[in-house]
């Protein structure tokens, strides 16, 4: 399923989550189509406890063992999050995420700092980094933008009007 395609899914299920269709196509949807694609996969393999809780990983600095961050990671095939720091435990499962879900699912899970992308199959030492702060500061200024434009106070007069 193309970007497209999940971003339709995301805003037709907006209203569930009571998140406002127009809201989610006019503010969301745009940055969540931005960060996702900037990324080869559609969709990413993430672990899972079998409670449907991430499995969050805390990275330190290695120079400043004292600031950690929490991570989740999206792998680009089965048998890398399978095989990832030998992660396969009874109670671990790997799911398939369109990578728009896991994007907008990011805003909800507030102990998460980032998601991992790991886009090159059998490589899973380099991964692109998607903060959560910088997807809230994109929201804001797109949820700003569109609140401009739905306002009707806002619309500009033609010139020509009169």
């Amino acid at each position: 399923m193309n970007i497209d395609q999940q971003l339709e899914i995301l805003v037709n299920e907006a209203p569930k989550y009571g998140v406002p269709a127009e809201i989610m196509e006019n503010a969301v949807s745009p940055v969540l189509k931005f960060f996702a694609s900037q990324h080869q996969q559609t969709d990413y393999f993430v672990l899972r406890t079998s409670d449907r809780h991430w499995l969050i990983t805390t990275l330190s600095n290695r120079q400043q063992p004292q600031i950690t961050k929490r991570v989740i990671y999206g792998f680009a095939t089965h048998h890398d999050a399978s095989t990832f720091q030998n992660s396969v435990k009874a109670n671990i499962d790997i799911i398939s995420l369109p990578i728009t879900h896991l994007l907008f699912q990011l805003f909800a899970v507030t102990q998460v700092d980032s998601i991992i992308l790991m886009d090159t199959p059998n490589n899973k030492t380099q991964g692109i980094e998607i903060k959560r702060a910088n997807l809230e500061k994109m929201l804001k200024q797109q949820l700003q933008q569109v609140k401009l434009d739905l306002d009707p106070k806002s619309e500009k007069i033609p010139h020509n009007l009169a």
